[in-house]
């Protein structure tokens, strides 16, 4: 056997007897990952379809138009491009489909729980060629609205970036859109953390707040890591072309040949996430996080969240990434993370992210929840204090 396929084997161990609490991982279904692993990884597909560049994609075309209609009815787009490869040039497509070289942008600072596509500065696509304008959390690690506001009112971004990869919060999207509306400004939802919880109807659906929903299909969605970007009717109603804008700039714009094993799989994907087993899945993960957050705060621990399916533990200055080699040492795995108000620094922060979806598609509830925050809580005690 190649050793390739013996690193397989114990990565699937790993997979399967650790404990699984980062929020951006999951399990495939054994059809989804049937479907990763087809055929269709042999065909090259530029264009769209009906538009190909190649000849012998009459069923590439089927499957990826399958896709985009089960996507569509899903979430209730207009409009559906699924051929980005993952989330970070999803939004960065978004940016050049809508946005000229030194024009502000606006998004929620890394260290408030943002995402680094959102305009994180100098280093980042979003940060080097956009004017960054990064609003933040208070104390309590929620977004201030208020404070937003003035930012934007002083700013004028012409693209505000509505979307998370570490808030434990119910977003707001209608008062995202209320600021983005009132300055003329485009709103993208960005739901990659919580496309699942939204599908399922636990989180509140942007779709009618927002223009542009750019999203992975992993994570909370339980998908293969591909990404999307839906245009709503209102994004038709602010620009008529948004969509011819979004195809141009995905391709040719930022991508060559879409990768049509991973779009047959999120067609999978989307059609089981109709089922209701998948929203008693979803209620299941916002129902672990709250018991995992309660059984933490109750053993003393200070727990930002959580609404959704994440939170955030403060461990103490400087011993995020302690805690989680601490942590993975037992087999449980989660990462460093800051938290709202951080002292720390991003390569030494103070707190951990925990996250429900994994080890709820392995079938634990409420009271396995409980004995994963007591053996953190013991795990923590033993090495951080």
């Amino acid at each position: 056997m190649d050793r390739v396929f013996k690193l397989i084997e114990a990565e699937n161990r790993r997979q399967q007897n650790g404990i699984q609490l980062i929020p951006s991982e999951n399990f495939v279904s054994a059809a989804v990952l049937r479907a990763i692993g087809s055929c269709l990884t042999n065909k090259y597909a530029e264009g769209y379809p009906g538009r190909r560049y190649y000849q012998g994609n009459k069923i590439i075309d089927e499957v990826e138009n399958l896709c985009i209609e089960r996507g569509k009815k899903l979430f209730g787009f207009e409009h559906l491009n699924v051929q980005p490869y993952s989330g970070s040039p999803a939004n960065s497509e978004v940016l050049m489909a809508l946005i000229n070289v030194g024009e502000p942008i606006c998004g929620l600072k890394l260290s408030s729980g943002g995402h680094l596509t959102h305009g994180h500065p100098k280093i980042t696509f979003s940060g080097k060629y956009f004017r960054s304008i990064q609003y933040e959390v208070d104390q309590k690690g929620r977004i201030d609205f208020d404070q937003l506001e003035e930012l934007v009112r002083a700013e004028r971004p012409k693209l505000i970036f509505a979307g998370t990869t570490a808030y434990p919060y119910i977003l707001d999207f209608k008062k995202f859109a209320e600021i983005a509306d009132k300055f003329d400004a485009w709103l993208v939802a960005d739901i990659a953390h919580i496309a699942g919880l939204v599908a399922a109807g636990v989180h509140p659906s942007p779709v009618p707040y927002a223009h542009i929903i750019t999203s992975t299909t992993h994570k909370s969605l339980r998908g293969p890591r591909g990404a999307f970007i839906g245009v709503t009717q209102k994004g038709l109603e602010k620009d008529p072309d948004l969509a011819k804008k979004i195809d141009r700039a995905v391709f040719p714009g930022m991508q060559g040949g879409p990768h049509e094993n991973i779009i047959g799989a999120m067609a999978v994907t989307f059609a089981e996430a109709m089922k209701p087993a998948f929203k008693q899945y979803a209620r299941q993960v916002v129902s672990n996080a709250a018991i995992l957050a309660k059984t933490l705060k109750d053993l003393g621990w200070k727990v930002y969240g959580t609404e959704n399916h994440l939170m955030l533990v403060e461990v103490g200055l400087g011993k995020g990434k302690a805690a989680a080699v601490a942590l993975e040492k037992a087999d449980i795995f989660c990462n460093a993370n800051t938290v709202p108000g951080e002292q720390g620094s991003p390569l030494e922060p103070s707190g951990i992210r925990l996250g429900s979806p994994a080890e709820t598609t392995k079938g634990k509830k409420e009271a396995d929840f409980v004995k994963i925050g007591q053996k953190i809580d013991q795990i923590l005690r033993a090495n951080l204090m």
